[in-house]
C-alpha cells in the first residue's frame, strides 16, 4: 500500500509539472484528489490495513495530499503568471501614439439658428413662449380672423384629429393664448413645430418650424414694427443689412407686409443665393387686426400691436446656404458634421 501511495504521489507531481494550462491542471486535480480520485481510493482501502498501522499510514496519505496540493498551487501560479505576461504582450499600448478622438454630438443647424434668433429677441426684451402642437381649431384659425369659410384655410390645409382638434399650422395660436391670459403689455416670440399638408420639395415639408412674434402695448405703430425687424435683420445677417417692406395680405394683420433683406452674400449686387435680385424674402408681418384684439378681450382703441412670422428652416437655409431643407431631417452625418 505504501509503494502504491508513493507511486501515485510521484506520478501526480510529474503530471502537474508538465501541465500546460489551467484546464489540464484541473483535470489532474480531479483525477488525484477528487471524490473518485486515486487518493480517495487509497483512503477507502485503509480498512484492509492492520489497526495498529493505520495512524502511520493515514499520516503518509495526508503528507502526500499536501505535497500534491502544494505542487498544484505552485504550477497554477506559474501558469497564471505566464498567461498574464502573454496578455500584456498581446495588449501592449504605445503611449506615444495620438489618442482616438471621441465622436461627440453637436447642435443641429436648426437649433443653432433658433438659439441665435432667441438671443436677438431676448436682448430686445422679448419672452420666449411655448405652445401646444395639438391645437383647437378656434385658436389656430377663428381667433386669428380666419372663420370656417375663409379661403386662407385652404392655403393651410392641415391634419385634423377631430372636428375641433388639429395639428397646428402656425404658432400664432400661442399668441392668442398669451393675449387671453397674460397681463399687458406683451412682448413675446413663439417658436415651435407646425404641420401642413404640403407637397415635399426642396423648400416645403409637412413638418417644419416657425418663429412668430407679437407686441401689444399702447401707441404701437408700423414704425415700431419696421424698426424692430430692421434691427433683427442687422443682428442676424450683418450690420449692413437693409430691409424692404412689400404690401401683402394676412387675415390677422392690417396693414400687412412681406419683408425682404439685402442679400447677405452679395450685399445687394445679385448672386446665386438671391437669384440675381439682390433681395431675399424672409418673413411676413403686420399690425394686429383690431378684430383679433377684440376676440382676445383687448380694447383696440387703447392698445395696438404688431406680429411677424418666419420659418426657422428658411433662416437656417439662408444663413448656411442649404439648397434642400430635407437635408436637415435625414440625419446624414456627412451633412450635419459641417455645423
Amino acid at each position: 500500500m505504501n509503494e502504491k501511495l508513493q507511486k501515485i504521489r510521484d506520478d501526480a507531481i510529474e503530471q502537474i509539472k508538465a501541465a500546460k494550462g489551467m484546464d489540464s491542471l484541473n483535470d489532474i486535480r480531479v483525477k488525484i484528489l477528487g471524490k473518485k480520485g486515486e487518493i480517495t481510493s487509497i483512503m477507502k482501502g485503509m480498512k484492509d490495513i492492520p489497526k495498529e498501522e493505520r495512524p502511520a499510514f493515514g499520516q503518509m496519505v495526508n503528507t502526500a495530499r499536501q505535497e500534491i496540493e502544494a505542487a498544484l498551487e505552485e504550477t497554477k501560479q506559474k501558469i497564471a503568471a505566464a498567461a498574464r505576461e502573454a496578455q500584456l504582450k498581446r495588449e501592449i499600448i504605445d503611449v506615444t501614439l495620438p489618442a482616438k478622438k471621441p465622436a461627440l454630438g453637436h447642435r443641429h443647424p436648426n437649433s443653432i439658428a433658433l438659439e441665435e434668433v432667441e438671443r436677438i429677441f431676448v436682448g430686445m426684451g422679448y419672452e420666449v413662449v411655448d405652445g401646444p402642437e395639438i391645437e383647437k381649431d378656434y385658436y389656430n384659425f377663428e381667433a386669428l380672423n380666419i372663420p370656417a369659410n375663409h379661403p386662407a384655410k385652404d392655403e393651410q390645409d392641415t391634419f385634423y384629429i377631430t372636428k375641433d382638434l388639429l395639428l397646428r399650422t402656425q404658432t400664432s395660436g400661442t399668441q392668442v393664448h398669451v393675449m387671453e391670459n397674460q397681463s399687458l403689455p406683451i412682448r413675446m416670440i413663439a417658436p415651435g413645430r407646425v404641420f401642413r399638408a404640403d407637397e415635399l420639395d426642396a423648400t416645403h415639408s409637412p413638418n417644419f418650424h416657425q418663429i412668430e412674434g407679437l407686441v401689444i402695448d399702447k401707441n404701437i405703430t408700423f414704425a415700431d414694427l419696421k424698426g424692430t425687424l430692421a434691427e433683427f435683420a442687422r443682428q442676424l445677417f450683418g450690420p449692413d443689412t437693409k430691409v424692404k417692406f412689400r404690401p401683402h395680405h394676412f387675415p390677422f394683420t392690417e396693414p400687412s407686409a412681406e419683408v425682404d433683406v439685402t442679400c447677405f452674400k452679395c450685399h445687394g449686387k445679385g448672386c446665386r443665393v438671391c437669384k440675381g435680385e439682390g433681395w431675399i424674402e424672409i418673413l411676413g408681418c403686420g399690425m394686429v387686426h383690431p378684430h383679433v384684439l377684440e376676440m382676445s378681450g383687448i380694447d383696440p382703441n387703447e392698445y395696438q400691436g404688431f406680429a411677424f412670422g418666419v420659418g426657422l428652416e428658411r433662416i437656417a437655409m439662408l444663413k448656411y446656404e442649404i439648397d434642400d431643407m430635407h437635408n436637415m431631417y435625414e440625419n446624414d452625418i456627412r451633412f450635419l458634421k459641417q455645423f
